[in-house]
Order: structure tokens, then C-alpha cells, then sequence
């Protein structure tokens, strides 16, 4: 019994490990790339980032990471659900369930300025940033 509980212990503990780093990375944490200049100063092109899956309310200024047109994009929120913004000239109510996102470079970000439907959906969402 003690050699089997050797033998399976070389490759048990690894493997458990390597288990619960995959659950971590998979609904826990989310690690990222910044392949644009979207995001500067804030964040730079090229660098790396962490988010967490997990998050209770986002606000305004919060940078968060979410699905848009099949791609994973990073943006700041920029208005939450009730807020008033102003689009090409008319003012528009953020529904709710919904916000608001900008790039922090404003001269180089497609952001909700720029899209049919200016508005990223909740479950879109796939992480808030903890670390940039």
C-alpha cells in the first residue's frame, strides 16, 4: 500500500496543481495582452494585464475587459445604466443592465463612440482589471 501511495504521489501532486491552476485561470483570473495604443497612457501597448471573473458592481472609471464583436476588447467605463450621454449631438439614457466605455487615448480608440450600439451589455463582461 505504501508504494502505491509513493508512485501515485509523484504524479498526484502535480496534477492537482496543474487542476487547480486551470480552475483558477478559468473563472477566477483572466490574463491579458494589450496589443494596442488604445488604452494610453493608462495602459501600454504591449503589456500584460490581470482580471478578475469575479467583480460586484462596476463604476464609473473602472477598466474592464469584455466581448465585442467576437474580440476581447479593454476599455474604461465611461457611464453606467440611468446616465446621460452625449452622442453626436443628441442625449442618450445608458439602458439598463448596460455602460458606456472609452478608450483613454481618444485620438486612437474605437470605442462606444464609434459603434452602431454604443453600449456593452453586462453579460459581456468577462473580467474588471485588478492589475495593469
Amino acid at each position: 500500500m505504501r508504494r502505491l501511495l509513493k508512485k501515485t504521489g509523484n504524479w498526484l501532486f502535480p496534477a492537482v496543481v496543474m487542476l487547480f491552476t486551470f480552475l483558477l485561470l478559468k473563472y477566477v483570473f483572466l490574463l491579458g495582452y494589450v496589443p494596442t495604443e488604445s488604452m494610453e497612457p493608462t495602459l501600454k501597448r504591449g503589456s500584460y494585464i490581470i482580471g478578475c471573473r469575479i467583480y460586484s458592481d462596476l463604476e464609473v472609471g473602472d477598466i474592464i475587459v469584455f466581448q465585442h464583436d467576437g474580440k476581447l476588447l479593454v476599455k474604461r467605463i465611461a457611464a453606467v445604466e440611468g446616465d446621460i450621454i452625449e452622442r453626436n449631438g443628441v442625449s442618450i439614457k445608458v439602458p439598463e443592465g448596460c455602460y458606456y466605455v472609452l478608450g483613454d487615448n481618444v485620438d486612437n480608440s474605437y470605442d462606444s463612440r464609434y459603434w452602431i450600439n454604443p453600449f456593452i451589455r453586462k453579460r459581456d463582461i468577462v473580467a474588471r482589471l485588478l492589475i495593469y
